[in-house]
């Protein structure tokens, strides 16, 4: 199954945990220290929300959850056949899992996609190494 990620920055993460949680009738899937994502199965949606306080209300990134690094591959490389260039990570550490993913640049208004499959759960937001500033919850758009 795919569905659409959408990851918000958010002032409060409990007050918008709340409120999410309201709206959708779900709670999270998974929550973290300044981190919460909801898996939400109608309608199809990775909704992440990023406690950045000041921001709050802003769109961080969005994206395209896959079931399978196969399908990662495909996405990839109908895009490129399309003219639409990428940004290349496997095995990265991002947002509390570990994820074989493609970044599409170049989209219009800026605004970051990323395609991608959850290889499985980290501990961590990133690795230790990570300095991508793709990397959700960066600063950098």
């Amino acid at each position: 199954m795919s569905r659409v990620q959408l990851a918000l920055n958010v002032d409060h993460l409990d007050d918008a945990i709340s409120f999410y949680s309201k709206l959708f009738g779900t709670e999270p899937a998974k929550r973290r220290d300044g981190y919460a994502n909801f898996a939400i199965a109608n309608p199809p949606l990775k909704l992440v929300l990023l406690e950045s306080p000041g921001k709050g209300g802003t769109l961080n990134h969005l994206g395209v959850e896959v079931e399978s690094t196969d399908v990662v591959d495909t996405e990839q490389s109908r895009l490129a056949e399309l003219g639409l260039a990428s940004v290349d990570e496997r095995g990265t550490t991002c947002c509390y899992a570990k994820q074989d993913k493609f970044w599409v640049e170049s989209a219009p208004g800026r605004e970051r996609w990323e395609i991608y499959t959850v290889l499985e759960d980290s501990p961590t937001f990133f690795s230790e190494s990570s300095d991508d500033p793709r990397c959700c919850g960066s600063d950098v758009a």
